[in-house]
Order: structure tokens, then C-alpha cells, then sequence
């Protein structure tokens, strides 16, 4: 987590200023992370949240106006606030945790941006 809160906030802090967050359920670790499904895109009332050509969900900073609509609605609580800025952050698949983790226990799964396409209109029931 704290190689996580050096590409966001340049410190080395974890916890809060990480997008990633670790819980234990049932006796086991569980990440929540952004799963890259897009569903808060259409929330941004300035369209400030859009899908890169890799299928990545980005936050453009510069259009954000910081109405946290976006962190209301994700309905896995990836998209995270920080109180020392405006804007809220995510998971944008960096890969930093990955070549950070001493056990080598994350591993980056690409997926076809189509394929994402697929699983979310199928889960909007579209």
C-alpha cells in the first residue's frame, strides 16, 4: 500500500492515501480495488471519469469538480477521497503494488476492453 500512496500523493504514508485497501473477512485477506468495470463513468456530471484504450478507468483531474459523485456511487468503494485534495483517486493500474509486494502475491491480469464491455453491460442487464 505504500508503494500505492507514493504514486498518488508522493508519500509514503499507505492507509488512507492508498487505492487499494486490504480487509480481513472470515479470516481472510480480501483487496478491494478497482475492477476497471466503468459503472461510475455515466455518475461524473462533467464527464471527468472516461475508459482509456486499454480499458482503463481515468480520472481527468483538470475536469473534476470534486462532487465525490463518483465515490457515492461505486458499488465496490474503489473510488477513495482524501481530504488533502478535490479530487477523489482510484486504482489506475499502475502495477506499483505488484513489482512492490516481497511475497510476489499480486499478479496483473490484462483483459480485452471489449471483454470488460461485455461483463459490465451484462451486469447492467443490457
Amino acid at each position: 500500500m505504500k508503494a500505492c500512496s507514493m504514486i498518488h500523493f508522493k508519500s509514503k504514508e499507505g492507509g488512507e492515501k492508498s487505492a487499494i485497501k486490504i480487509n480481513k473477512v472470515n479470516g481472510r485477506y480480501i483487496m478491494n480495488v478497482c475492477d476497471q468495470r466503468g459503472l461510475c463513468i455515466d455518475m461524473c456530471p462533467v464527464g471527468a471519469l472516461k475508459r482509456k484504450k486499454n480499458g482503463i478507468v481515468w480520472l481527468d483531474k483538470n475536469k473534476c469538480i470534486g462532487c465525490q459523485a463518483c465515490v457515492g456511487f461505486c458499488p465496490i468503494n474503489a473510488m477513495r477521497k482524501s481530504k488533502e485534495r478535490i479530487e477523489p483517486f482510484k486504482c489506475i493500474s499502475c502495477g506499483a503494488c505488484i513489482r512492490a509486494c516481497p511475497e510476489k502475491a499480486l499478479e496483473f491480469v490484462e483483459k480485452d476492453p471489449e471483454d470488460i464491455e461485455k461483463i459490465v453491460y451484462h451486469k447492467q442487464g443490457v
